[in-house]
């Protein structure tokens, strides 16, 4: 979910998305919805992440995506209900920044990204609706990271980082976090900058709460980096960096480790002690129209049916599509262990998420420089 930068309106994704070019789509929707002032949608060619605009011009539904399943999922959506949507896919940074650079003339109608800390921030901005409880049987698990005051909506969970090792390589991963801090891993680690790559945020966020907070955190990853932790920009970078050997091990999303699994035997997968839950979430505008919520909660509640969850697990079957059921009785695609088996942690977004901003800036400054 590979980025050299996230500047809105461009997108290279790593090989567990498609890669797709976007920068017709971000800024002509951009454009477009600028000149209807918030009530725009177009038809664009055949290959463009968007869909829309319905019979007489129709106002459409702006999703504002991070999803390696999003395009199916928001097409069936429309063939289902009817509702003309747009969808702009992006990375979740510049989805973000868009939203941020939008608050007094919003373009949005839903946000769908990982990571249960922005949607946190957001709703400190009170930027999200409240109180919306779709109808759904939720897992033990879902139920954990559903928000007091309803403002957003798990989808799917992954693992916001696991270790993706070399088998060939490596005998002997380290099964805790603290064990990468030994001499024999030294210069076999690589990562993620947080600042760039949206869902290693809440894996770093989640190491500095395992060892005791923002300091602890901090002096964990300088000696991380003192035993030769190599940063890169994207999971496509650390993936190509562990192919060809210049790092044996890679701390990455979990959905990302499964699908370059699949591309190459070599690669096993690991969970060190402790992981940090990441939930895919669903926010809606609270400035938006009545209209605009309508629809949008109707978005929700399809993405939560059968048909919106077989549309998620299709979607992307090498990449976003490899995460864990939100739902009781569904099932995650073949070859994802049972959650079970992983020693998981939960941490709280709405300390967490007003603080992404400063400790990227600071792990960038500090551990990727």
């Amino acid at each position: 979910m590979s980025q050299a930068t996230e500047q809105p309106g461009t997108l290279m994704r790593p090989p567990r998305r498609r890669w797709r070019s976007l920068g017709a789509l971000a800024v002509g929707a951009s454009a477009l919805l600028a000149a209807c002032g918030g009530a725009a949608a177009a038809a664009h060619p055949a290959g463009h992440r968007a869909h829309g605009s319905g019979a007489g011009g129709a106002v459409p539904l702006v999703v504002y995506s991070a999803q390696g399943y999003d395009a199916n999922t928001v097409a069936a959506f429309q063939k289902a209900t009817g509702i003309p949507t747009l969808l702009v896919d992006d990375s979740t940074g510049p989805l973000l920044a868009r939203i941020q650079a939008e608050r007094n003339n919003p373009q949005w109608g839903v946000l769908w990204v990982d990571g249960n800390q922005p949607f946190a921030a957001l709703d400190l901005q009170h930027l999200l609706l409240r109180g919306f409880e779709p109808p759904a049987a939720w897992s033990t698990v879902a139920q954990t990271v559903i928000p007091p005051d309803h403002s957003y909506i798990p989808t799917g969970l992954t693992m916001a980082a696991a270790l993706v090792y070399n088998s060939a390589k490596l005998r002997t991963p380290p099964t805790t976090w603290q064990q990468l801090l030994e001499p024999r891993y030294r210069g076999l680690l690589g990562m993620n900058n947080p600042a760039i790559s949206g869902p290693t945020y809440p894996f770093v966020a989640g190491m500095m709460s395992a060892v005791g907070g923002v300091q602890p955190g901090e002096r964990f990853f300088r000696r991380l980096k003192a035993n030769g932790l190599q940063v890169f920009p994207t999971n496509g970078d650390s993936l190509h960096a562990l192919q060809i050997g210049q790092i044996d091990m890679a701390a990455i999303q979990s959905s990302a480790i499964f699908g370059a699994i699949q591309a190459d035997p070599r690669l096993k997968v690991v969970f060190p002690k402790p992981v940090t839950l990441l939930p895919g979430n669903i926010g809606i505008d609270a400035n938006a129209s009545s209209r605009v919520i309508a629809e949008a909660k109707r978005f929700a509640e399809f993405v939560l049916s059968p048909a919106g969850q077989h549309q998620m697990q299709a979607g992307d079957p090498h990449g976003d599509s490899l995460f864990w059921p939100v739902l009781r009785g569904e099932q995650p695609n073949p070859g994802i262990p049972a959650m079970t088996s992983i020693a998981y942690q939960t941490i709280n977004p709405y300390w967490w998420g007003p603080r992404e901003g400063v400790l990227n800036q600071w792990f960038t400054t500090t551990i990727a420089g």
